[in-house]
């Protein structure tokens, strides 16, 4: 049984099938996907496009840059294979709708955080032999920001681009009724176990009961409550909420070049790359995306970050975006884990799997994780290429990339680098050291506040952390309950 009915979710369900079609398989999720991430997501296949400075400097990060690399390889034969497996003409839209590459844009506007992320990202390309491109950026169809938006620099990466998130969801779902998967449109509300501690099956939001012997964790952001219900306190990183909105819009006739592929930024500080993606249909267009963490789920996004998302998407990118018809917005829920690294593999309840807390990554890494997943489940073992995910074993110490003076350090300048982002301007006698040492002042007592600090990635530091009276008083004081639970079960 998988939780779950997102890409991983039921690209797991699909490949279990595909290798054992005599194992029953269920995916039990809501229909509807309300604030699901995968179908809002631009379903950038960028793998290089998400590299950021701190991709190479842990093991761990290396693990899943490695993992980001597999998938990227692993798509040309997964949507082949999830044409024929849905075995309806429509699925030829999930191909028709792949982008051409991925052009990487330097905007004059970008901040330090970024221009780090653009260095690395050709850094990695070129070690690794990854296809890449410097070009002008007046070679890129689609591209015509303000002119005191120009960008100093353009990256094109051949084998990167995009494909329709809602096309392959879609797709997903017929190829696994066809392979006799069952769909169940319903709410887990809690995992239920035998008196021996092992997985029986889940218990849904309307009191039915449905029973199965292994259980695969792929609810997104859900899955830190579920998992919560089973597992010692402390046990596994918990699970963030992290709030992103993007938009849907049509483009008339003459208003301005549209290419085939996508166009994006470096991720900048504490959050993802402004990005507009081509959608099935020339005159559509997929505008994303803003990214708020929070420990509740958050009621909706701020006005303040849509207006800002699309200031710059005007600006830095394509300015006739302005006359553009907005379709609809969506609005999606990341899955992330304190430490911001996927939580794969079993765990110390029997039967139970995760295939969650994938951030950004999900959509993208989601054939590779179907692929260890299935092989994990039907014989126990990985092959070869689940080497990377062996990092990512959902119980334990949240990773730390960075020791805690380093990460309040890099905090700060995500935070004065954030602030240069959303158009703050300090007077010529000054550059951006004192909005720098503010910001380094408050996040030193946040981590002074934790008493046994752990360090955390920059992103995850969010106001709510940095001044918990003004936003949710209680989200510090959850921390550092977990921090201390954390280091009593796993006796550090």
């Amino acid at each position: 049984m998988v939780v779950g009915n997102g890409a991983v979710g039921l690209s797991v369900a699909v490949e279990v099938a595909r290798r054992s079609p005599e194992s029953r398989v269920t995916v039990v999720a809501p229909a509807a996907r309300t604030r699901g991430a995968s179908v809002a997501a631009g379903a950038m296949l960028n793998c290089f496009g998400e590299v950021t400075r701190y991709t190479r400097l842990h093991p761990a990060a290396e693990a899943r840059f490695a993992a980001a690399r597999d998938a990227l390889a692993l798509w040309p034969q997964w949507l082949s294979a999830l044409e024929e497996d849905a075995g309806d003409p429509e699925a030829t839209a999930v191909r028709a709708s792949w982008s051409e590459g991925t052009f990487v844009i330097m905007s004059s506007r970008s901040g330090r955080i970024a221009e780090e992320n653009f260095a690395a990202m050709r850094t990695a390309a070129a070690e690794t032999g990854e296809a890449h491109e410097l070009v002008s950026y007046d070679r890129v169809d689609g591209l015509s920001p303000r002119l005191d938006h120009r960008p100093m620099q353009a990256l094109y990466l051949r084998r990167e681009g995009a494909v329709d998130a809602r096309a392959v969801v879609t797709a997903l779902e017929k190829a696994a009724r066809r392979r006799g998967v069952e769909l169940v449109d319903a709410t887990v509300r809690s995992l239920a176990l035998t008196p021996h501690g092992a997985v029986s099956g889940v218990r849904l939001g309307d009191g039915r009961m449905l029973g199965a012997g292994t259980v695969v964790l792929a609810a997104g952001a859900a899955s830190g409550v579920l998992a919560a219900d089973v597992l010692p306190p402390g046990a596994v990183p918990p699970m963030l909420y992290g709030t992103g909105l993007a938009v849907r819009v049509t483009r008339e006739p003459n208003t301005g070049s549209r290419g085939p592929y996508v166009i994006r930024t470096p991720n900048r500080a504490g959050t993802c790359g402004l990005h507009v993606v081509p959608l099935t249909g020339e005159d559509q267009q997929y505008i994303g995306a803003t990214n708020v963490i929070s420990v509740r789920p958050a009621p909706g996004v701020h006005l303040g970050l849509a207006q800002t998302m699309l200031r710059q998407a005007f600006e830095q990118i394509d300015h006739t975006l302005a006359v553009a018809h907005l379709r609809d917005c969506l609005i999606g829920v990341r899955p992330i884990p304190l430490d911001c690294f996927p939580l794969i593999g079993p765990c110390s309840v029997p039967g139970l799997f995760f295939a969650t807390g994938t951030y950004r990554d999900g959509f993208h890494s989601s054939p590779a994780i179907a692929r260890h997943v299935a092989t994990a489940l039907l014989h126990g073992i990985t092959d070869d290429h689940g080497a990377p995910f062996t990092h990512f074993a959902p119980e334990r110490l949240p990773i730390e990339t960075l020791s805690v003076a380093q990460a309040i350090t890099d905090t700060a300048r995500h935070a004065a680098d954030t602030m240069h982002d959303q158009g703050m301007n300090m007077p010529w006698w000054l550059d951006h050291m004192p909005l720098e040492e503010w910001a380094h002042q408050r996040i030193e007592r946040f981590y002074d506040s934790l008493q046994d600090p752990v360090a955390l990635p920059p992103e995850v530091v969010d106001p709510q952390f940095l001044d918990p009276t003004a936003t949710d008083p209680a989200a510090v004081d959850q921390l550092r309950r977990y921090l201390r639970e954390a280091r009593h079960h796993h006796g550090s």
